[in-house]
């Protein structure tokens, strides 16, 4: 392996399809993280989730920091650095939308996961095996445990929140997104079985190369000390933000293609090999 720097290194995973496999971290993948923190670097998850939607165990190997919702939340050694929510406005908006067009939504927040009555009965209806209950066949968690976090208040204009997920629109998500407003962005589903009536809605101008920026400004680290490794197009800034981007085999080609290195995807432990690239462990 190549031995790990001497000056410390900030890295920054990606959850889904990068560090953990239909919601299953590898062993090898908790492993290094462990030893990489042992050598001193400091290790943060950079996920596109709410804090809500990180169980137990995805932060079972131990980490320095959380850059979560996409960048809208950052929260290092326990002190909370960045919260940003959608304007009362732009959230009224996306719920009007969403509900015009029939979605199963979630409004993810920090604390919870805010939806209509019934919305768990229908992503279930609607992920099939992606979202069974319990555990799927092949021993994997269900996704539908990140809902243990759910709320259904009855009023959802209440609700503050700072991005939003859903599935099962009635139209594709491009018109979606021109319905929403150049305010909002809107991506496609990291689920590529459920096309173009699914994905995730944003505020504009916040990823998650500007939670990285909250991090790296309160430690006083400079950029070419972090390390990022994402697999989807929520990852774009933020591996040509860091000083080494390292992308995941299979992603988009624009993932790619702004990547220094690429390794294999966790269902076969590829960040083992990717943290010793890298100089790690």
């Amino acid at each position: 392996m190549t031995p790990a720097p001497s000056a410390p290194r900030y890295v920054f995973l990606d959850v889904d399809g990068t560090y953990a496999h239909h919601g299953e971290v590898p062993p090898g993948h908790e492993r290094v993280v462990r030893a990489a923190r042992v050598n001193g670097h400091r290790v943060l998850l950079c996920t596109g989730r709410p804090k809500s939607m990180l169980p137990d165990q995805i932060r079972a190997a131990g980490f320095d920091g959380i850059v979560a919702s996409a960048g809208g939340y950052v929260e290092v050694d326990g002190e909370v650095l960045r919260d940003q929510r959608f304007p009362a406005e732009l959230a009224a908006r996306a719920i009007e939308v969403l509900d015009r067009h029939c979605a199963a939504y979630l409004l993810e927040a920090p604390e919870a996961l805010y939806g209509r009555p019934g919305v768990d009965r229908r992503l279930g209806e609607l992920l099939d095996g992606h979202f069974g209950r319990g555990r799927g066949a092949d021993g994997a968690a269900s996704p539908l445990e990140i809902l243990k976090a759910l709320e259904t208040p009855d009023d959802l204009g209440s609700c503050s929140f700072a991005k939003i997920t859903y599935f099962g629109a009635a139209i594709p998500w491009p018109e979606l997104g021109a319905e929403l407003g150049d305010q909002l962005g809107i991506l496609p589903s990291s689920i590529a079985a459920m096309g173009e009536s699914a994905g995730e809605i944003y505020l504009r101008g916040v990823h998650k190369a500007l939670g990285i920026e909250a991090v790296t400004a309160h430690l006083g680290v400079p950029r070419e000390d972090v390390i990022a490794f994402g697999d989807g197009l929520n990852d774009l800034e933020m591996l040509e933000h860091a000083g080494t981007g390292v992308a995941i085999e299979g992603a988009d080609p624009r993932v790619l293609a702004v990547a220094d290195l690429v390794v294999a995807g966790p269902q076969v432990e590829g960040l083992v090999e990717g943290f010793a690239r890298v100089g790690l462990v």
